[in-house]
């Protein structure tokens, strides 16, 4: 038996929606993507959304209709996954990383204000593992010092902190749905706003720099194809709609896993934040300070040979081989990312993870501890 790290809950409902689509004559650009985003756009609490292909994406048009680009410089965390450093990259931007707090592992607010520069153009915080830990600070900073905040909620859907949810901190704000994710749309983004006029720009962007009444081969702008299909719409609607549902499993599996861990002094189990509304993403346990990183490997191999999937979630971003050659980066030069980087364990987390999976995923655990 394997027990696999994430899988997607699609029930008939979602194949159903689909289908329909598939026996209509608009596969894209037609009334779903509309559907989807009003709906998106109403649950968040934002004036805009605008679908795309992906959340790097969606991260990459933020910024593209920011304006930023050659010259610019972006602060933004080293412990997340790749593409919140690699979509500023992409625009020519340079990203300025700064340590972590060690609790949330979000953005450590008090590092971010050394950080500013003349050339700082904007803010990219990320809310890693679901946890909106201190966003409210990074956005008075970002008002403080006039820089746009890109709230990366990619996997956050449905967090909230202090009654505020996830998607309404950001100047712009973006979330994923890749199977992983609280929902699905198999591949797809999201990009929140409350200005008319970026949502406009990226709606443009995302359609080969199309404008709004201008024909099918007039184009006001360099352009990508990042669309999303009526077809992973169809199947985001259905999914959306369920929301509170998969969140109440998601909590329960959660629940599951941080019983049976309890008490363990080799383990730090994640707990859900004060005056926060914890969506969980993942369930990423870290190792305690005197395990190395050749003993996590050994943990990691030992469950696999279970046939328990797990992973490392997640490896500094700044010591990713390109990204360190070319800013120069090197170990130490974020402890508290690297410190815990080393240690972290993401354990099999989705939906309709059973009980008593759970149970042999703690107990093997366990056991390959030593």
């Amino acid at each position: 038996m394997q027990i696999h790290l994430c899988r997607p809950d699609i029930t008939e409902s979602e194949i159903q929606a689909a289908c329909e689509v598939l026996r209509s004559p608009d596969l894209s650009l037609g009334p779903k993507v509309a559907e989807f985003e009003l709906a998106f756009a109403k649950y968040i609490g934002r004036r805009r959304a605008v679908t795309v292909n992906s959340g790097t994406s969606a991260l990459f048009l933020c910024l593209s209709a920011l304006g930023i680009g050659p010259g610019d410089e972006v602060i933004t965390t080293p412990f997340t996954f790749i593409s919140s450093a690699t979509s500023i990259m992409m625009t020519g931007a340079k990203p300025v990383f700064v340590d972590i707090d060690p609790v949330s592992l979000n953005l450590e607010p008090a590092n971010i204000e050394p950080a500013i520069t003349a050339k700082t153009k904007a803010i990219l915080a990320v809310e890693v593992f679901g946890n909106p830990g201190g966003i409210d600070k990074v956005c008075r900073i970002a008002a403080k010092h006039d820089l746009s905040l890109i709230e990366d909620g990619c996997e956050a859907l449905g967090s909230a902190l202090g009654g505020k949810k996830v998607g309404t901190f950001g100047t712009v704000s973006v979330f994923g749905f890749y199977p992983n994710k609280q929902i699905t749309t198999g591949e797809g983004g999201m990009i929140l706003t409350d200005d008319d006029s970026l949502a406009d720009i990226c709606v443009s962007l995302r359609n080969q720099g199309r404008g709004e009444n201008g024909g099918w081969l007039a184009h006001e702008r360099l352009g990508y194809n990042f669309r999303l299909s009526d077809i992973n719409c169809a199947i985001g609607i259905v999914q959306l709609s369920r929301i509170d549902e998969i969140k109440a499993k998601r909590r329960e599996v959660a629940g599951w896993y941080r019983q049976m861990l309890a008490g363990d002094e080799r383990l730090v189990v994640p707990v859900e934040p004060p005056n926060c509304e914890l969506s969980w993403f993942v369930f990423v346990v870290r190792l305690a300070d005197g395990f190395s990183p050749e003993r996590r490997k050994e943990i990691l191999d030992q469950m696999a040979r279970r046939n328990i999937q797990v992973s490392n979630y997640f490896p500094p971003v700044h010591l990713q081989p390109f990204i360190a050659e070319q800013f120069g980066h090197e170990y130490g030069d974020f402890p508290v990312t690297e410190r815990v980087s080393e240690r972290t364990i993401a354990l099999p987390f989705y939906n309709n993870l059973p009980k008593d999976h759970v149970g042999i995923v703690c107990k093997a655990l366990k056991e390959v501890l030593g």
